[in-house]
C-alpha cells in the first residue's frame, strides 16, 4: 500500500478547516451530515515510534462548527488490521464496538459507521457528504448511467449499500480499480471524494458537487414536480401566515401524541413550489432517501390533500383523519420490517406535516432539531427536483429505509444523548420580560430546557434579552402592548410560527405609581388597571385559546404582589389591580382546569434590584412614604421581613419553576408568598 500520511500532526488542523469551510455552505451537506478524515503520523508517547493515525468526524458531530474535540483519532494499522476479523454484513454492527480497540490514547468523540470508509480509502484525505446535486443523481432511476455521462472515468457509481466496514472495502476497491477517479457517487445516499492533500480532496469534493449541480440546470427538463395544481398555488404571505398560526396548536396537539414536540414553520418558496405541483403527493409518498434525510424527517411526510383555500375549519378536520391514517400506516411499516432483535418503535406521529398553499411544519424534541428536520426536508425536494429533472426519483427501497431508522448503532446515539431538562419541549411566553423579574423568569425557564419568547413594550430590549440567552432556538424578542388585543394577538403568532405552540404564559407586564388616594388620578386608575388586570386577562385569554385547541395542557402564571392581600400606604390603585389579578388566577383556574391548565400566582414583596418599576421612579416615591434614602430601600424591605431577607428577581424565577416543572402536577388555584416571611400578607 502506498504511503498516504501526512508527516505532521497538521492534518487534524487542516482536517477542522477544511471540514469548516464544507460545512458551512449548505450546497455541500446538510447539519451535521457527512463526514471528513485525514490520515497523518504522530509519535506514540509509549513507543517513541512514529504511528500511523486517522483523525475523523465523531458520530453525531457537525462539520459546519467542527472542532478538535469532536475528532475520533484511532490507529490506522489497528483498523486495517480489523478487516482480518470482519464477520460479514449480516454482523455490521460489531465492527463499530471493535473501533474502540483502535483508538489512540484517549480515542477523541466516538466513531462513527462510516470511520471504516475513512480508514480503508488509501488516500490520505477523504470527504464523504451529502449535497443535494450529488444525491439527486444518486437517487436518480439511471443514476449509474448518468454518473459515467455527467463525470466520465473521474467519478465511480457505487450501488446503495447501508455503511459499514463493506461499503468501506467497496470503496476502497473501487480507487484502486481506478486511480484515475477523484470520487464516488454512492446510490441512493450521496458523494465520497478523495485526495493527496486537504486542498486537493476539498477540490475534488467541490468539482463533483458543482458538476453535478450544473448538469441539472443545463440538462434539466422545465417543471420538473409537474404543471400547476389549481388551488394550491401559496397564499399571500399575510394569508399563509394567519392560517399557518390557526393550525399551529392543533397540530402540535396531534404530532405530541407520543411524545410532546416543539415545532418549527417554513414557507420557503422551495416549499411552496413543490405543494403548488402536480407531482407533490406522489413524490412525498415515496419519502426521503439519503439516511441523513429520513433519520430526522421520518420515512415520510404528513401531506393535507386539501388547497389552500379550504377553511381552517376543513383543513383541521382533515388534518385530524389524516393523522389516524398516519398512525396506522406507520404502525403498519414498523409491522412489516420489525425483527425480534428491531428497538421498539419510537413513536408514529409524524416529523414533517405539509400544508399547501401555506407551507410545512417540522418537529423535534427541540427548537434546533425540528428546525434542522424542516431544513433536510428542503434538502429533500431539491434532491427530488433535480431527480425528477433528469430522471425518475427512486429513493431506496422501504426495508432499507427501516434498517437505518431502527439501526441499533442509531440506537445507541440516542442513548448518549444527555437527559432532557425538566422544562425540555415546553414554550414559555413572559410578558414584560426585557428586564428584572420577567427577565429572570425567562432566563431560568431557559436553563431549565424551556424555549422563550420575551415579549415587550420595547421590541429592541426585548430582542436583546432573548439575544442573550443564545439563539433563536432558544429564545425569541416579540413586542406586546398587552392592553392592545392586537399586539397580543401579533406576539403570540409569532410564538406559535417560532416553536409552533405555547405551553407556559407568565403575566408579568407591570408598572406601578405610588400616589394616595387624593393624589391619584382617574388616568392612574385606568392606566394601572389596563396594563395590570386588563393586560393579564387579554393575554391569558389569547393563550387559553391555543393551550385549548392544542389539548396538552398547560400552565398561566400570574405575578401578583403581597400587595394583593397588604394594605399599605399610598398605594391604591397598584393593589387593587394586583388584587384583581389575584382573583383571575382563582377564576380561571377554576374555568381551565377541565383542559389541563393550571392556573396559580406569586405573590412577591417589593423586588428592588434589577427593577425596571423601581428604576422607573417607584423606588424613590416608596422611599420617600418609608423615610429611608432609596438606595437603602431594598435593605428596609428586607429587614421588616421575618427572614429579614431581601427578594431578589431570580427568587421569583424560582418560584415560576416550581410551579411549572411537573412536581406540582396537581396544584391550581394557588399563591405562593415570595416576600420573605411579611406576616400581615400570610394567606388566610
Amino acid at each position: 500500500m502506498t504511503d498516504t500520511t501526512t508527516s505532521t500532526a497538521s492534518a487534524a488542523a487542516d482536517l477542522i478547516a477544511r471540514s469548516n469551510r464544507l460545512g458551512s455552505d449548505p450546497r455541500n451537506t446538510n447539519y451535521a451530515g457527512g463526514n471528513t478524515s485525514a490520515k497523518g503520523t504522530e509519535i506514540d508517547p509509549v513507543t517513541g515510534e512514529p504511528v500511523e493515525l486517522l483523525w475523523v468526524k465523531g458520530s453525531g458531530g457537525d462539520l459546519g462548527t467542527l472542532k478538535e474535540s469532536g475528532l475520533a483519532v484511532l490507529r490506522l494499522d489497528r483498523l486495517r488490521a480489523l478487516s482480518g476479523v470482519y464477520p460479514g454484513v449480516d454482523r455490521e454492527d460489531e465492527m463499530v464496538a471493535a473501533f474502540d480497540y483502535t483508538l489512540h490514547g484517549k480515542g477523541g468523540a466516538a466513531p462513527s459507521i462510516d470511520t471504516a470508509m475513512h480508514g480503508l480509502v488509501d488516500a490520505a484525505h477523504v470527504d464523504h457528504l451529502h449535497p443535494d446535486s450529488g444525491i439527486a443523481i444518486a437517487t436518480a432511476a439511471d443514476g449509474e448511467v448518468l454518473t459515467d455521462t455527467i463525470f466520465g472515468d473521474k467519478v465511480v457509481w457505487v450501488p446503495w449499500r447501508r455503511p459499514g466496514w463493506q461499503l468501506g472495502e467497496d470503496i476502497a476497491a473501487i480507487k484502486k480499480q481506478n486511480p484515475e477517479a477523484i470520487g464516488t457517487i454512492l446510490g441512493g445516499h450521496g458523494i465520497t471524494a478523495w485526495g493527496d492533500t486537504s486542498d486537493e480532496a476539498e477540490r475534488n469534493s467541490l468539482w463533483i458537487i458543482e458538476t453535478a449541480a450544473a448538469y441539472i440546470a443545463s440538462h434539466g427538463r422545465p417543471a420538473p414536480f409537474g404543471a400547476a395544481l389549481a388551488g394550491y398555488e401559496a397564499l399571500s404571505e399575510d394569508a399563509r401566515r394567519e392560517k399557518a398560526a390557526a393550525l399551529a396548536p392543533v397540530l402540535r396537539g396531534l404530532v405530541s401524541t407520543d411524545e410532546v414536540k416543539v415545532g418549527h414553520f417554513t414557507d420557503s418558496p422551495e416549499v411552496l413550489d413543490f405543494l403548488a405541483s402536480a407531482e407533490h403527493p406522489r413524490l412525498a409518498a415515496l419519502g426521503t432517501s439519503c439516511p441523513d434525510h429520513f433519520l430526522r424527517t421520518k420515512v415520510k411526510p404528513l401531506v393535507l390533500d386539501l388547497p389552500g383555500t379550504a377553511t381552517v375549519e376543513e383543513s383541521i378536520a382533515r388534518l385530524r383523519e389524516l393523522h389516524d391514517e398516519y398512525r396506522a400506516e406507520y404502525q403498519a411499516y414498523y409491522d412489516r420490517n420489525a425483527t425480534p432483535s428491531s428497538p421498539a418503535i419510537r413513536g408514529a406521529d409524524p416529523a414533517i406535516v405539509l400544508i399547501p398553499g401555506v407551507g410545512m411544519f417540522s418537529y423535534g424534541a427541540d427548537k434546533q432539531t425540528a428546525r434542522v428536520a424542516g431544513e433536510f426536508y428542503v434538502n429533500a425536494i431539491n434532491v427530488m427536483r433535480g431527480a425528477e429533472s433528469l430522471s425518475t426519483y427512486a429513493p431506496i427501497d422501504e426495508h432499507e429505509k427501516f434498517r437505518i431508522e431502527y439501526w441499533a448503532l442509531e440506537e445507541a446515539k440516542l442513548a448518549r444523548r444527555p437527559a432532557p431538562k425538566p422544562l425540555a419541549g415546553r414554550i414559555a411566553l413572559v410578558t414584560g420580560a426585557a428586564s428584572g423579574i420577567g427577565k429572570a423568569i425567562a432566563t431560568r425557564l431557559a436553563h431549565e430546557g424551556a424555549v422563550v419568547a420575551i415579549a415587550d413594550l420595547d421590541l429592541a430590549k426585548a430582542q436583546a434579552a432573548a439575544a442573550e440567552l443564545g439563539s433563536t432556538d432558544v429564545a425569541i424578542g416579540v413586542q406586546a402592548n398587552v392592553t392592545s388585543e392586537d399586539e397580543i394577538d401579533a406576539g403570540i403568532q409569532q410564538v406559535l410560527l417560532a416553536f409552533g405552540g405555547l405551553d407556559l404564559v407568565v403575566n408579568n407586564a407591570g408598572l406601578s405609581l405610588s400616589k394616595s388616594l387624593l393624589e391619584t388620578t382617574v388616568a392612574d386608575w385606568d392606566l394601572q388597571h389596563n396594563v395590570m388586570a386588563k393586560g393579564s386577562f387579554l393575554v391569558s385569554r389569547a393563550a387559553a385559546r391555543v393551550l385549548i385547541d392544542q389539548e396538552l395542557g398547560g400552565d398561566i402564571i400570574y405575578i401578583s404582589s403581597k400587595n394583593s392581600v397588604f394594605a399599605g400606604p399610598n398605594n391604591i390603585a397598584y393593589s387593587a389591580t394586583k388584587a384583581d389579578q389575584a382573583h383571575q388566577v382563582r377564576l380561571l383556574a377554576a374555568e381551565l382546569g377541565e383542559y389541563g391548565v393550571k392556573v396559580n400566582g406569586i405573590n412577591p414583596d417589593g423586588v428592588v434590584r434589577g427593577s425596571g418599576i423601581f428604576a422607573g421612579g417607584w423606588g424613590a416615591k416608596r422611599a420617600a412614604v418609608y423615610g429611608v434614602p432609596e438606595e437603602e430601600l431594598g435593605a428596609y424591605y428586607a429587614q421588616r421581613t421575618l427572614l429579614k431577607r431581601e427578594v431578589l428577581p431570580e427568587n421569583v424565577a424560582n418560584a415560576v419553576f416550581v410551579l411549572t416543572a411537573g412536581d406540582l402536577s396537581h396544584t391550581t388555584g394557588l399563591h405562593i408568598p415570595v416576600d420573605a416571611g411579611v406576616a400581615a400578607a400570610f394567606l388566610r
